[in-house]
């Protein structure tokens, strides 16, 4: 909103300097070239009038000017030069061709002295500037006020046309077009109103896809436990034997406790955006937090046989983040790492070009080409013998991917070139480092 107010100061006062200035210009341009002229007669006219009493006895110089004053009907006096308070500079012109130009409260006059009586002073008092005619002056102020009126009506085009496509792109989205945008423009002044709505239609599709897959995935993998619910009780009514009953009674509790499981883990994911907003952003020891990562795991790294290794830097790495979805989001490749992993998982830290990036290793096979962009994506499994009956949902990737949305970093996986199975690479910007 910043550049809005500059650009609105600098075309309002720029165009009323403008506009002004040239109008000032232009009436002074002709007010100047009439009142030169004007002074150049009354300078002329005082000058013949000196001339004249300089020719007369001293005592017939004021019944002179008496006779000019009335004959040309003129403002024309004579004051003791006694009387007259001029600094030396001013009293040499008095005798000057033309006389001396002064201006007072009430108007402008020439003062010239008689040569024959130099205690004489002959002042001449210009007649008051004609009224400005007003249609002129109507004109100017019409001109000023149509000038502002169109440059301002220039600045606002680019900002009309941007909240029109803001407009018309919100009214396409209220209709269902999820994947309309603002077009970026270097010459916005609403860029940071765009980006927000961009941000916010991009954060609405990503719920509403999710929340359609969560839908679909939920109605049909809840298919298979409801059949064996049916099954069970139809079965647990109709037989007599208390044993096979109970053998059917204990099948329906495995069900219901593995749609309780996906249930859970559906739910959790769905409500994933409710707590991207509530994050509690600190300043963390990264690692720190992944020394106590590798000593949680080290139990289930023993379950699987593998050998966990960290390579971490001597100082410590200090990051504004979340320190218990960063946890659980490093924590969901170290897990996924050890089902895959033949004996070796590798956890890495470093810095590298004012990012901070946390890499998870393994030995296992890697991950098909075809597949590195899709396994974030929720619900999505390399192995299809990896069932949900056992507590695979695919949403650990997904998870870790949400979370580095939300501290504005990104994940990516590839071939790990130390180890030759998959590689996961975590990244935070630049913005979210603080000084070691």
């Amino acid at each position: 909103m910043k550049s809005l107010y500059a650009s609105i100061i600098v075309t309002v006062f720029g165009s009323l300097f403008f506009i002004g200035w040239g109008l000032d210009k232009l009436v002074a341009d002709h007010s100047v070239s009439e009142d030169s002229q004007e002074i150049v007669f009354y300078k002329q006219l005082i000058e013949g009038l000196s001339q004249q009493l300089n020719q007369l006895p001293k005592q017939d110089i004021s019944k002179e000017a008496d006779k000019f004053r009335q004959f040309f009907q003129m403002d024309l006096s004579l004051k003791n030069a006694d009387n007259i308070a001029l600094p030396r500079t001013l009293s040499s012109k008095l005798s000057q061709n033309g006389g001396l130009l002064l201006a007072s409260e009430s108007g402008a006059y020439l003062l010239k002295s008689i040569d024959s009586d130099p205690q004489q002073i002959l002042q001449l008092n210009l007649p008051p500037e004609p009224i400005h005619n007003q249609k002129l002056d109507l004109f100017l102020t019409l001109a000023l006020y149509v000038g502002v009126c169109g440059v301002l009506i220039l600045w606002s085009l680019p900002l009309t046309r941007r909240i029109y496509l803001l407009n018309a792109a919100a009214a396409k989205f209220g209709k269902g077009d999820l994947t309309v945008r603002v077009p970026k423009s270097r010459f916005s002044y609403i860029t940071m109103l765009e980006n927000s709505f961009n941000r916010m239609a991009t954060q609405i599709e990503t719920l509403i896809a999710d929340n359609k897959m969560l839908a679909s995935s939920l109605s049909h993998d809840i298919r298979t436990p409801m059949a064996c619910l049916r099954f069970g009780v139809d079965a647990a009514l109709d037989t007599t034997n208390t044993e096979k009953k109970d053998i059917y009674l204990n099948r329906m509790d495995n069900e219901l406790t593995r749609m309780e499981d996906m249930t859970a883990a559906f739910l959790e994911f769905a409500g994933l955006e409710r707590h991207g907003l509530h994050l509690k952003i600190t300043s963390v020891k990264v690692k720190a937090l992944l020394n106590a990562l590798i000593e949680d795991s080290q139990s289930l790294a023993e379950q699987h046989n593998i050998k966990l290794t960290a390579r971490l830097p001597e100082q410590e790495i200090y990051c504004q983040l979340d320190f218990h979805w960063c946890y659980r989001a490093i924590q969901n490749l170290v897990g996924n790492a050890f089902q895959y992993a033949a004996t070796e998982v590798l956890l890495t830290l470093k810095q590298k070009d004012h990012r901070i990036v946390i890499t998870v290793e393994d030995d296992g096979v890697g991950i098909p080409e075809d597949k590195l962009e899709t396994i974030f994506s929720p619900f999505v499994k390399l192995e299809q013998n990896r069932s949900r009956e056992q507590g695979h949902f695919g949403l650990g990737l997904a998870i870790s991917a949400k979370v580095m949305d939300w501290h504005e970093g990104n994940i990516c996986a590839e071939k790990s070139p130390s180890l030759s199975g998959a590689c996961f690479t975590l990244s935070l910007p630049e913005k979210q480092l603080l000084s070691q």
